[in-house]
C-alpha cells in the first residue's frame, strides 16, 4: 500500500494519470470498503484541492453520507433531489457548472459553486455516488467525467 501521494502539477489529464496508479496502490489488498472510499476521497482532495469530495451510499430509498473530505455535509438525500439524487435517478454522471442554476439544488454549503456527481455501479445497480464540489464556477468538464468514472470503477469489494 502506498503511504504518501506524489502530487503532480501540470494539465488536469496529467494529474489524473499520475493519481490513478497511486489510488490503485492505496486500494491494493485492502478489503474494507469504508477505508477504500476514505482514501479515494482523501487522494482526490489532496491532488486537486477541491472544496468537498466524498461518497453517498444507497440505503433503501436514500443516499446516506459516507466517507468524505471537506466541511460537514448533508446526511441524507432522496432519490431525484439535488445533483446527487439526480445522478442516482438518471444513472449518469452529472456536471453542473453553476449549482445556483440547477433546479432543486441542495445547498449543503453556500461556498459550493460547481459540482460533478458520478454514480458507483455494482453488478448493474447503482450503490452510491461520488460527489465533488468546487468553490469555483465551471470547475468540472468531460476530462473529470472520464477519469472520475475510471476511479469509481476501481472500488473493490462493494
Amino acid at each position: 500500500m502506498a503511504e504518501d501521494l506524489s502530487i503532480q502539477k501540470g494539465t488536469k489529464q496529467e494529474q489524473y494519470e499520475s493519481l490513478i496508479p497511486q489510488i490503485e496502490a492505496l486500494l491494493y489488498g485492502e478489503t474494507n470498503l469504508i477505508a477504500n472510499l476514505a482514501n479515494i476521497s482523501a487522494a482526490l482532495k489532496e491532488q486537486f484541492n477541491w472544496w468537498w469530495v466524498g461518497f453517498y451510499w444507497v440505503e433503501q430509498d436514500e443516499l446516506v453520507l459516507g466517507p468524505f473530505q471537506g466541511p460537514v455535509a448533508c446526511t441524507r438525500i432522496k432519490k431525484g433531489r439535488g445533483v446527487c439524487g439526480g445522478s442516482w435517478e438518471k444513472g449518469t454522471t452529472l456536471i453542473v457548472a453553476d449549482v445556483e442554476k440547477f433546479p432543486g439544488h441542495i445547498a449543503c454549503s453556500s461556498a459550493s459553486k460547481s459540482e460533478i456527481v458520478v454514480p458507483v455501479y455494482h453488478k448493474g445497480n447503482i450503490v452510491g455516488v461520488l460527489d465533488v464540489d468546487s468553490e469555483h464556477l465551471a470547475q468540472f468538464d468531460e476530462t473529470d467525467k472520464l477519469y472520475l468514472e475510471q476511479i469509481v470503477g476501481l472500488i473493490p469489494n462493494i
